[in-house]
C-alpha cells in the first residue's frame, strides 16, 4: 500500500518562498505521475502542478505558473513543490497526490489513487 507524507508548509510572507517535500514509499515515482493539489477554506480542491512519468513533463495552474515549479528525485522517491513570490491566495493546505498515469492532469484529482495527509501553507505578513 502506498504512502505520502508531506513536509515544508508553514507561514511565509507575501514575496517569499517556500519549498514543499513529498516523500514516497510503497510504490516508486518511476512509474507514478505526482501532482500537488491544494484547499483553501470554503473552497474547492484545486489543482496546483503535476509531472508526468512517462517524459517528465509538468503541467500548472494558470494560477501559479511562472511563480510554482514541480521537480522530482527518483532516487529519493521524493517530489518537491518550489514555491516562489507567493501571495496570500497560495493560502491553503497542500496535498501530493500519486497515480498509475504515463501522463499527469491538474483537472483530474479522481485519476490518482494515493494521497498524503496535506500541510498548511499560510501566506501573510
Amino acid at each position: 500500500q502506498g504512502q505520502l507524507v508531506e513536509s515544508g508548509g508553514g507561514l511565509v510572507q507575501p514575496g517569499g518562498s517556500l519549498r514543499l517535500s513529498c516523500a514516497a514509499s510503497g510504490f516508486t515515482l518511476d512509474h507514478y505521475s505526482m501532482g500537488w493539489f491544494r484547499q483553501a477554506p470554503g473552497k474547492e480542491r484545486e489543482g496546483v502542478a503535476c509531472i508526468s512519468s512517462i517524459d517528465v513533463s509538468s503541467y500548472y495552474a494558470v494560477a501559479v505558473k511562472g511563480r510554482f515549479a514541480i521537480s522530482k528525485d527518483n532516487g529519493k522517491n521524493t517530489v518537491y513543490l518550489q514555491m516562489n513570490n507567493v501571495k496570500p491566495e497560495d493560502t491553503a493546505i497542500y496535498y501530493c497526490a500519486g497515480g498509475f498515469l504515463p501522463v499527469c492532469g491538474v483537472n483530474t484529482p479522481t485519476a490518482y489513487q494515493y494521497w498524503g495527509q496535506g500541510t498548511q501553507v499560510t501566506v501573510s505578513s
